[in-house]
């Protein structure tokens, strides 16, 4: 293939990729399918803003534990819900102080004591159009039961509202709806009362908006319901605002975990949710989210830059450059959170990762980089003869999948090299360890067989993969014949040449059976191997010859795989192999050389079966 046509294979790839980043970002964000990650996204933008000044209008009088015990001190009846006449008596006392609106998240629907109910509808008349009164009982009309129906508020010029909280889907509080059964929310109403103006539905997003919280729980200006009761508060705290009176009790259930809610803060009460909430209309909607085309524009851009920016451009570039994206993108939505957009984050970083990681697959799996390099893998334990075959074989990936195969699994070690590499420099040490390998890796590539790895000294090869040999057993045997024969006659000879007084044995294990042979790695370094119980199995049966006299044990399964079984296998016995549960049948070759007892440097041996 021309360089011109790797060139537009690359740009159709790279064209693929983004628009698969893009298509699969703006998808999971059409379904919210990362809606729980994008909602704690924007809790952390509002943690990384921090609190803001508390709206000046808004004066939150809770009734809480402190303010009972407050009234209990003052011995006034504390008992939970409080006396209707003294929530007539805090209204009067809003209405003086120059209230300019009063909203109460207290439920009114039942009667209670006729004279304090009494004394509340008439407090709350004398504040003519000035209140808000909560109800979770609203008929699909949008009617009430609050002081026993619409008339009673029509006539006193009361305002009912709802006050139903709206929970995502991890159980916090972060919007408020406009209305429900066409009954105002309570935010809603309280900023109507107290703008005396209409708050249109066009305000609303899809019937919703943000809550632009000041801070956490405790932000809002508070006083105790309790100091209200008794006058106990400056002239004029609240001179033309908003009071928002309501509970602010553990023991009501009541408390919400919020978007401004961190580690260790405590719930935030339903009365300081919707004065966030009110304060939010009251300041004109300062946080809102932008259209959803602005948020497809900016998934589809993010999706697409890395694999089209990467046309001109190393891959180690092409990370740099979207790790900087991302970061540059993190900064840019909370600036635009700080200034009042709700800019998606989850689903554009998506589609960059996605978009990215696809760009570096396109030019790290290119087609002729991934050909060399599983050539040069090849190269180093295939036969020269079949690394093309084996190339060919790897399919259009020019990567060996795993697949079962019938293969032998050949194991050997030196026995004795410790101890002899010991009292020699470095230097000489692999010279010793690469003529040896080279010996060995001459006997098991000229038989067909696969070289899989190299541990120290001992080697790990497999007949019958990666490409199918039906004589796999015969070429393990007769490579592990060679290898203790003619291959370690010749190390042997050269250790003499080279004026050691040393002789070495071998231990070889086969084995033959199933196993899942193919590559495994990182996308920087790939090794082939073969997995399974065959293998350990071969393993264990090398490490068995130390000490039992034989340098090679051939197992049953391998014996019984001969095609052309030697005259001189001979069995040894059954032996118990560790991992399995019954004893193996082991044969060796009679010709062998025996091994010595002792593990070939002067060590005691190991006992027969032992494996390791």
């Amino acid at each position: 293939m021309n360089a011109a046509s790797r060139q537009r294979r690359k740009l159709a790839a790279l064209l693929a990729v983004a628009l698969l980043a893009g298509g699969v970002g703006v998808l999971a964000y059409a379904t919210n399918l990362l809606r729980r990650s994008e909602l704690q996204t924007i809790d952390a933008r509002y943690s990384i803003r921090g609190s803001r000044r508390p709206p000046s209008d808004i004066v939150f009088v809770q009734i809480s534990p402190a303010a009972e015990q407050e009234l209990e001190a003052h011995h006034l009846d504390a008992r939970s819900p409080l006396p209707r006449k003294y929530d007539a008596q805090v209204i009067d006392r809003l209405r003086r102080a120059g209230a300019k609106a009063i909203a109460v998240d207290l439920e009114f629907t039942q009667r209670t004591n006729e004279e304090e109910d009494d004394d509340l509808i008439e407090a709350v008349g004398r504040a003519r159009g000035k209140v808000v009164l909560a109800t979770v009982h609203v008929t699909s009309d949008g009617g009430t039961s609050i002081f026993g129906g619409e008339p009673t508020l029509r006539e006193f010029g009361a305002r009912p509202a709802e006050v139903r909280l709206t929970l995502d889907s991890d159980g916090s509080v972060r919007r408020f709806e406009r209305e429900y059964n066409h009954l105002g929310s309570f935010p809603v109403v309280a900023a109507e009362v107290m703008s005396a103006r209409r708050i249109p539905a066009s305000t609303f997003e899809h019937g919703s908006l943000p809550i632009d919280f000041a801070g956490p729980a405790e932000t809002i200006t508070s006083i105790s319901y309790a100091k209200v009761l008794r006058g106990e508060f400056p002239a004029d705290l609240f001179e033309g605002k908003l009071a928002i009176v309501g509970a602010s009790s553990p023991i009501l259930h009541d408390d919400h975990t919020t978007a401004t809610a961190t580690a260790g803060d405590v719930e935030m009460p339903g009365a300081e949710i919707w004065a966030n909430a009110t304060a939010t209309l009251l300041e004109g909607v300062p946080l809102r989210g932008v259209p959803g085309w602005v948020d497809v524009a900016v998934i589809l851009t993010l999706g697409m830059v890395v694999p089209l920016g990467s046309l001109r451009l190393h891959r180690w570039r092409s990370l740099l450059d979207s790790l900087a994206l991302a970061v540059v993108f993190t900064i840019a939505v909370q600036v635009a959170f700080d200034r009042g957009r709700i800019v998606t984050f989850v689903y554009p970083l998506l589609a960059l990762t996605l978009g990215t990681l696809g760009t570096l697959a396109v030019l790290y799996i290119g087609e002729t980089i991934e050909r060399e390099r599983v050539y040069a893998l090849f190269s180093r334990f295939v036969p020269s003869d079949v690394v093309n075959q084996v190339v060919a074989s790897a399919g259009e990936n020019l990567r060996l999948g795993a697949v079962e195969r019938d293969c032998t699994v050949l194991f050997s070690d030196l026995r004795g090299f410790t101890s002899f590499s010991e009292k020699l420099p470095a230097a000489h040490v692999i010279e010793v360890v690469n003529t040896y390998l080279n010996e060995m890796s001459e006997a098991i590539l000229g038989a067909g067989g696969t070289l899989i790895a190299y541990m120290g000294d001992g080697i790990m090869a497999v007949f019958g993969a990666p490409l199918e040999q039906p004589d796999h057993a015969d070429r393990a045997l007769a490579a592990a014949t060679e290898m203790i024969g003619g291959r370690l006659d010749a190390f042997n000879a050269w250790i003499a040449q080279h004026g050691h007084d040393h002789t070495f044995v071998m231990g070889v294990g086969l084995n033959s059976g199933p196993v899942m042979a193919g590559n495994i790695g990182s996308e920087q370094r790939v090794e082939y191997t073969a997995l399974g119980d065959t293998t350990n199995t071969a393993s264990r049966l090398e490490g068995m010859t130390k000490g039992s006299g034989h340098m090679l044990f051939v197992a049953d399964s391998t014996r019984e795989r001969l095609r052309h079984p030697p005259d001189d296998l001979v069995l040894v016995g059954e032996l118990e192999v560790r991992g399995r549960l019954a004893a193996v049948p082991v044969w060796t070759i009679a010709t062998e050389r025996q091994g010595p007892a002792t593990d070939g440097h002067g060590d005691p041996a190991e006992a027969s079966g032992s494996g390791h």
